[in-house]
């Protein structure tokens, strides 16, 4: 099937679809051969297309899922303890798919689950500062414990960043962080004096878990992930 060319270099990352059109007007754009200078051209992946002498290879679709993880699974490949590992549980047609970050072995709920490399580097980075959020059961509160995790903390010399953390009730809170660090939160709320006794996700930036049932899988559309890439 024939696209515009502009939507065709968008595919292929080298540039957003205005950015390609303005390419395109300034002559750098060449389609077998021949230069092209209006955004009305149509082309496929028969096309020989290059912008400023760079032949473009169209890039393999990003898919980006969203899988509830139950409780006592392994985010890995293979586990040297023999643990169940979410690739046990997930259906054939998606083992081949790699994790964003990682839940630990009792922490349920929300795993995004992509085919790109390079989409997961984005995800995960610090600075990227993604919110995830989490629904934590704690033993006990201790208000002014939880005050210190809101400013931001550092435990046996490891930063970790400020928290948002609402109460929702009883002893269950409602916590935000951008960083995603190893065990963040339980070593967090430890050492303030709330051990945490469950730890569910519900978000990872604007994609939620919703009612997506323990151990299933749900296709994120592309209209979220573009979204997604673009806050990044």
């Amino acid at each position: 099937m024939k696209i515009r060319i502009a939507k065709f270099i968008a595919d292929t990352g080298t540039s957003s679809r205005r950015e390609a059109e303005k390419l395109i007007e300034s002559g750098a754009v060449v389609v077998n051969g021949e230069k092209i200078t209006t955004p009305v051209f149509f082309v496929d992946d028969n096309d020989k297309i290059s912008v400023n002498g760079k032949i473009l290879t169209k890039r393999k679709e990003c898919l980006l899922y969203a899988f509830h993880k139950p409780i006592n699974v392994m985010t890995t490949s293979k586990d040297p303890d023999g643990r169940t590992t979410i690739y046990d549980i997930l259906p054939k047609d998606f083992k081949q798919l790699k994790y964003v970050g990682r839940l630990d072995y009792k922490t349920t709920g929300l795993l995004l689950l992509t085919n790109d490399g390079n989409l997961i580097k984005k995800l995960t980075l610090p600075s990227s500062k993604i919110p995830r959020t989490y629904i934590a059961t704690v033993e006990k509160l201790n208000k002014n414990g939880l005050e210190k995790a809101k400013k931001g903390i550092t435990i046996s010399g490891i930063s970790y960043r400020p928290m948002k953390i609402e109460i929702l009730h009883d002893n269950v809170l409602k916590i935000e962080v951008t960083e995603g660090k190893k065990n963040e939160i339980r070593i967090v709320l430890r050492h303030c004096g709330c051990p945490v006794t469950k730890l569910h996700r519900i978000s990872f930036g604007e994609i939620k878990l919703g009612n997506l049932s323990v151990g299933k899988i749900r296709k994120i559309s592309q209209k979220t992930i573009d979204a997604l890439i673009k806050s990044l």
